[in-house]
């Protein structure tokens, strides 16, 4: 769901939902861009933020960070992806990718007993190692990652359990070699300062059975599997062939169905993504298999989510008017991957703001590394196209490439009044209109655990002024 959407409050709010009407959930932190969220909350004076950042394990990091982020400093250093060998910079990286990631899990484990989940993508090689170990300092229970082929993750996490040195293979464009990465918790957590960590069950969002049979029979430590259809907002899979719709999307076909008989025989559990948001479809999962389900749009559309309050609103009201498009853009993200835009004013999803953005890559998270003759850059698609051409890269590889980083950060409200947000949502959100019904327009986390799991509520909070509603079509 983007980043800061599916934050530590709705991740909280899902989880004391289950809590209290007893029933299976687990609430998952989205683990993209938190350093930028973080460095982003105690610029705002945000209180949560500060005292959880006060419980980090190391009282000298919590107190430099706060006083650089929280106090004074008047330009403090932004919280951008390494781009050169810089060694402060790691350091500096590698400290709030680590803290921001144990405040998202601290905060969201607040107030209930409910198992706390994180959710990364692995095509963001760059910051995992010290992202996963921060959220294992706070005692995270689920890592879940997709976007690649996340067979690293198993090994990373038994390492840091034991607080010892992990690595990560890099991909290096242009090149056979690939390049690692190392970490070190003792270099920021002296010995006597480490405390035992519980080691976290790790799930895999895969969308072919055949990824998955490689993970479960060649990986040790993969838990279970998250199954993700095309129709799920945000990063999809691209289809096997390049064949595009009437309306410019990828064709998906027959052969990009997982065989789910097959992913239920590799003896892991598995649960289903991607228009899967109703009882009647949950007991359909159920009945090929799965644990559960994978539900991602509807939250985001709840009150309890880090979505940006007027988009919010703007998106309710095209889903009961029935207008809302969502188009799965081949060429919106800088990845490659699909990446499912909802149409919106004001917002990049049309030619005349993207347009009108200056390219600057600012944040470098969706930066790939690659090698031109002797060195090794990093280059973006949606970063100034003189820029990316000096890199070795294609014309015709920018065209129409938004900066993801930055929209994203945009629509979670974190990236200033001058950038233009991008929203990104599921294709299915015949949810989303069914909850804007039945409680008069506004709903939250705790409505749709009780749409979900066919319940009863319990209460009815502030609600908004009914939206005019119609079916969608």
């Amino acid at each position: 769901m983007g980043v800061g959407i599916s934050n530590w409050a709705l991740a909280r709010a899902v989880a004391r939902a289950g809590q209290e009407h007893g029933v299976p959930v687990l609430g998952v932190v989205s683990g993209t861009g938190l350093p930028i969220l973080l460095a982003s909350r105690l610029r705002q004076k945000d209180q949560q933020t500060a005292q959880a950042i006060a419980t980090f394990p190391v009282p000298a990091i919590a107190e430099e960070l706060l006083r650089t982020y929280y106090g004074t400093v008047k330009q403090p250093p932004k919280p951008q992806v390494l781009m050169a060998g810089n060694a402060a910079m790691v350091r500096r990286m590698n400290i709030l990718a680590m803290a921001s990631n144990y405040v998202e899990v601290r905060l969201a484990q607040q107030g209930h007993t409910q198992p706390i989940g994180i959710n990364y993508l692995e095509k963001i090689q760059l910051t995992h190692l010290p992202e996963i170990y921060g959220a294992m300092l706070a005692g995270v229970d689920y890592i879940l990652m997709g976007a690649g082929i996340p067979n690293q993750v198993p090994e990373v996490i038994r390492s840091l359990a034991g607080h010892q040195s992990a690595s990560y293979l890099i991909d290096v464009a242009g090149d056979t070699q690939r390049y690692k990465l190392s970490f070190d918790p003792a270099a920021y957590i002296p010995a006597a300062q480490q405390q035992p960590l519980t080691k976290p069950r790790f799930l895999a969002i895969v969308s072919s059975h055949v990824l998955a049979q490689a993970l479960a029979t060649k990986v040790t430590g993969v838990d279970g599997f998250v199954v993700e259809g095309p129709a799920a907002g945000g990063h999809n899979a691209p289809p096997r062939g390049k064949e595009l719709t009437e309306t410019g999307e990828p064709k998906y076909g027959p052969k990009d169905q997982p065989d789910l008989a097959k992913i239920a025989g590799y003896g892991k559990p598995f649960w289903l993504a991607g228009g899967f948001a109703s009882p009647q479809r949950l007991a359909e999962a159920k009945a090929l298999g799965a644990a559960g389900i994978q539900a991602g749009s509807v939250f985001a559309l709840c009150e309890d989510s880090g979505l940006r309050p007027d988009l919010r609103r703007a998106m309710r009201q095209r889903v009961c008017d029935g207008t809302l498009g969502v188009t799965a853009s081949p060429t919106a993200s800088p990845t490659g991957f699909p990446f499912q835009v909802a149409a919106l004013d004001g917002t990049l999803s049309e030619p005349e703001t993207y347009a009108a953005r200056k390219r600057v890559c600012r944040e470098g998270y969706l930066v790939q590394p690659v090698r031109v003759g002797e060195d090794i850059v990093f280059r973006c698609p949606a970063e100034p196209v003189d820029a990316y051409l000096k890199k070795g890269g294609k014309v015709e590889d920018t065209a129409e490439r938004r900066c993801i980083c930055v929209g994203l950060c945009a629509t979670a409200g974190h990236a200033g009044a001058s950038e233009a947000p991008i929203v990104t949502i599921g294709k299915d959100v015949s949810a989303v209109w069914q909850l804007l019904a039945q409680n008069h327009g506004a709903y939250t986390a705790e409505d749709v655990i009780v749409h979900l799991f066919g319940l009863h509520a319990t209460r009815r909070d502030m609600r908004a002024p009914a939206l005019d509603a119609a079916p969608p079509a």
